[in-house]
């Protein structure tokens, strides 16, 4: 049994993962800023702490992340605007890198994008161009620290029931996978040593999860 901090933790991919966590025995903290969605994570046996993690410094983060095996940024601005996209998913991404750091965390697992690379390719006139950037800027910070990483990248995301099965590939055949699914592949990667310092792009397919996560490595 460990000990799991979810940030974003009342976002869809974070419930499925959160029940998936609480199934298998470990405890986990669900970390969210709405303190109106407590109920709901304590029906999934979960622990919440209601916090907006753009508004914590390094310490404070720490100080949330203090005795937790692992850390799980599942959080995003949504797109709400420019502004909130690099303070949440590139500003207070970092600092929650470097939070468990300081609080000796070590496994840090962030939920990212397929396209996520300082290359990414989206042109400045584009909507999409302040989060390609606040991404990349993070998970670029994410591969240069000293944390145990994973980078998942899935492609977009779906509400249909999770499938059990996904394709590892940096182009795969699919170019969506479900919300169930990108939990799934968390909860298998927290406990595979093999996945730290490795980034895993994937989309639904037509291999069981952690098979497809085994073949990747």
């Amino acid at each position: 049994m460990s000990r799991v901090a979810i940030i974003g933790g009342h976002g869809k991919v974070a419930l499925h993962l959160t029940k998936i966590l609480t199934s298998q025995d470990h405890q986990v903290t669900s970390i969210f800023r709405n303190k109106d969605h407590a109920a709901d994570i304590e029906e999934l046996g979960a622990t919440p702490v209601v916090v907006d993690v753009a508004e914590l410094s390094v310490a404070q983060m720490a100080d949330v992340f203090r005795g937790h095996d692992a850390v799980v940024w599942s959080a995003g601005a949504g797109g709400s605007s420019v502004e909130a996209t690099y303070a949440v998913d590139r500003d207070a991404a970092i600092r929650s890198m470097d939070a468990a750091q300081q609080a000796s965390v070590g496994r840090y697992v962030m939920v990212s994008y397929i396209g996520s690379r300082k290359d990414h390719g989206v042109p400045e006139d584009n909507g999409f161009f302040h989060y390609a950037e606040a991404k990349a800027a993070a998970d670029e910070h994410l591969r240069n620290s000293e944390l145990a990483w994973t980078i998942l990248g899935p492609g977009g995301l779906t509400t249909d029931p999770g499938t059990g099965k996904i394709e590892v590939s940096d182009e795969p055949q699919q170019d969506s996978v479900t919300r169930e699914d990108v939990a799934h592949v968390v909860a298998v990667v927290l406990g595979e040593l093999g996945t730290v310092d490795k980034t895993i792009r994937f989309n639904n397919g037509n291999t069981l999860i952690a098979e497809a996560i085994q073949a990747s490595l």
